[in-house]
């Protein structure tokens, strides 16, 4: 396969756990700087996901960076877990928990029926731990110095709320829903439905649009990849000593 960075591509990364969508897009920059010889070009991704997250990241370069916007519009899907009876500062597993509730009433009908209420057009409060602005200044920022940003509801579209298992306390979901959801919220708001608490503890982007995780690089075999098509020497190591990482 030719590769046209410059002019303008469209990759599909599955986004390893515990790498900011920054790393991904840093480590590839400098990659295609150090091993390709491509000293200029702009590279960008389509939509944040979260450290705690994996799955699918979409990547674009040169005039593409152009279609970010376009492609961040479109719908997503995700997978992942929710653990009933406690709740986080960040409504995840970046903190730990800080209050505990209790479960024994939940039932299987229940849950189901929390999630048909959280389907359709809703208004969500995003999560304090998160990169909306408040002033010119990221929520998350005031947030780790034990301030309590006030943030508004804003309308998002659930599309689809599945429960795929149940497994007290575990809930495994898949979700379509639009552009500005946080799946971390829906756990807050899903423990509230519950007469509980819920904290997410898996989250995996399996589609965006028409673009599917099953279709995505990992990141090194595209590199690989990558160097057998600009026949590059492997074994330079260069592209190790990442910046910013």
């Amino acid at each position: 396969m030719d590769y046209r960075f410059e002019e303008g591509e469209v990759l599909l990364i599955n986004k390893p756990l515990k790498w900011s969508s920054f790393d991904v897009i840093n480590r590839f920059r400098y990659f295609l700087r150090k091993q390709c010889g491509i000293q200029k070009i702009k590279v960008g991704h389509a939509g944040t996901l979260d450290p705690l997250a994996d799955g699918l990241l979409i990547v674009c370069t040169g005039r593409f960076t152009k279609r970010i916007e376009e492609f961040q519009g479109q719908e997503k899907e995700y997978t992942g877990t929710f653990r009933l009876g406690a709740t986080t500062p960040s409504f995840d597993l970046e903190h730990e928990p800080d209050q505990t509730f209790e479960t024994g009433h939940i039932t299987p009908e229940m849950i189901r029926q929390a999630a048909a209420g959280l389907t359709g057009d809703i208004m969500q409060v995003p999560p304090v731990f998160s990169a909306i602005k408040i002033g010119g200044k990221r929520a998350y920022k005031f947030a780790r110095k034990d301030k309590d940003p006030e943030l508004s509801a804003r309308p998002v579209n659930i599309r689809e709320f599945e429960i795929t298992r149940i497994q007290m306390p575990e809930v495994d979901f898949r979700i379509s829903c639009s552009k500005g959801t946080y799946i971390r919220s829906i756990a807050r708001d899903f423990g509230l439905a519950l007469n509980s608490g819920a904290h997410l503890t898996a989250l995996r982007r399996t589609k965006i649009g028409e673009f599917l995780l099953k279709d995505a690089w990992e990141l090194e075999e595209l590199m690989a990849h990558i160097r057998k098509s600009y026949g590059t020497a492997s074994g330079s190591g260069d592209d190790e000593k990442q910046e910013g990482m």
